[in-house]
């Protein structure tokens, strides 16, 4: 099998961090996730993935968010079979062709011109690419702006730098007559943590950034509301965690302060 070199910088590079830990999901006896094509995408890389020191709850945790956050789009689209879709720094995600959304939603997958190159390239999928910087503005003049959408910014929050998150939703939600931003939120203790996992620090990532209370983007300006805060902890899936992770998670789900530092998703309406 004819095996490819990603050429990316150090955010684009934090990619292969989840295709990794989504590839290494699928390959456990009970899968959280169960994304055989990541698996397949992951083994026909030329990288050494070992660099990045992936433990089990990194996989578990990423395949359990991407899995919350598959079944926000799922909802979505069923209620909404003419909708837009924003999947924001997608990087290698296969969420499209997981979620098969009926074939009236116009699906878009935004990222760095680089890496929707690779997504053309090595990723099949009849989704819209759409190339761009996400802390600069212009690139919504690409997306329809008559339809509901629902938006999904999984890992992206910690690495945009300054308030440029914030702006970016804001444009987003007056672009849209309506729709659901759903994303994974850090705390800020768990973005300032999050610099100094091994895995972040093998990559050179030193910015990240996030916010304690759920209801904080409600001050944005950009008229969100929020609908549901899901702690991962929680979640019926912890069942097929492996021991002692199992235990140390429902341990952890006792209290909702520490289950914050974790992982949750957050889902808004506007």
């Amino acid at each position: 099998m004819h095996r490819w070199q990603p050429k990316l910088g150090l955010i684009q590079e934090t990619l292969l961090l989840t295709l990794y830990a989504r590839a290494l999901d699928a390959e456990l006896p009970s899968p959280i996730l169960g994304d055989r094509l990541s698996a397949d995408l992951a083994g026909g890389i030329d990288y050494d993935f070992r660099k990045l020191k992936v433990k089990p709850n990194l996989v578990l945790t990423t395949a359990l968010r991407a899995k919350k956050l598959d079944d926000v789009v799922r909802a979505y689209t069923a209620a909404h079979p003419g909708c837009v879709v924003l999947d924001l720094g997608c990087g290698l995600d296969t969420r499209m062709l997981r979620c098969d959304p009926p074939p009236g939603v116009d699906w878009y997958d935004i990222d760095f011109p680089e890496v929707v190159n690779l997504r053309s390239e090595h990723l099949p999928s009849r989704s819209h690419l759409v190339g761009a910087d996400l802390t600069q503005s212009g690139w919504l003049a690409a997306i329809p702006d008559d339809r509901p959408a629902v938006i999904v910014a999984e890992g992206l929050l910690p690495f945009m730098p300054g308030d440029s998150f914030q702006m970016m939703t804001r444009q987003l939600t007056r672009h849209f007559p309506s729709g659901e931003l759903a994303l994974n939120g850090y705390t800020r203790f768990a973005a300032w943590a999050m610099k100094y996992h091994p895995t972040i620090k093998a990559l050179g990532i030193t910015a990240a950034q996030g916010f304690d209370d759920a209801h904080e983007p409600e001050s944005w300006g950009a008229d969100l509301e929020l609908v549901e805060e899901r702690i991962l902890t929680r979640a019926p899936e912890i069942a097929r965690f492996p021991q002692p992770l199992r235990a140390l998670t429902r341990l952890t789900a006792r209290s909702t302060a520490l289950s914050r530092q974790g992982a949750r998703i957050l889902r808004y309406r506007f």
